[in-house]
């Protein structure tokens, strides 16, 4: 069965950095578009970044030019690169796929305070 496995979430003081992981399992990782997204508290989750499976990467505008995106196919194992957070970006993050329906992971907790 498939599975998103998200970690490295924390807490980090403003302007720090931290990098999430999230190890799929169950499908051809290599063939489908992974994302991030986040979900803060009493605000609807939404969208921060995807990868498809040619590498091409897209960008939520609230994070550009501090997240980056990537994947490693021989790891099946997808990553979100946060630099210089702010504390809106406090959510917990969430790893997603398509892979016939829609598959979400367990998520992992990002708090940004000093």
């Amino acid at each position: 069965q498939v599975q998103l496995v998200e970690s490295g979430g924390g807490l980090v003081q403003p302007g720090g950095s931290l990098r999430l992981s999230c190890a799929a399992s169950g499908f051809i990782f290599r063939a489908y578009t992974m994302g991030w997204y986040r979900q803060a508290p009493g605000k609807q989750r939404e969208l921060v970044a995807t990868i498809t499976s040619g590498a091409t990467t897209m960008y939520a505008d609230s994070v550009k030019g501090r997240f980056t995106i990537s994947r490693d196919n021989a790891k099946n194992t997808v990553y979100l690169q946060m630099n210089s957070l702010k504390p809106e970006d406090t959510a917990v993050y969430y790893c997603h796929t398509n892979y016939l329906r829609s598959y979400w992971g367990q998520g992992t907790q990002v708090t940004v305070s000093s």
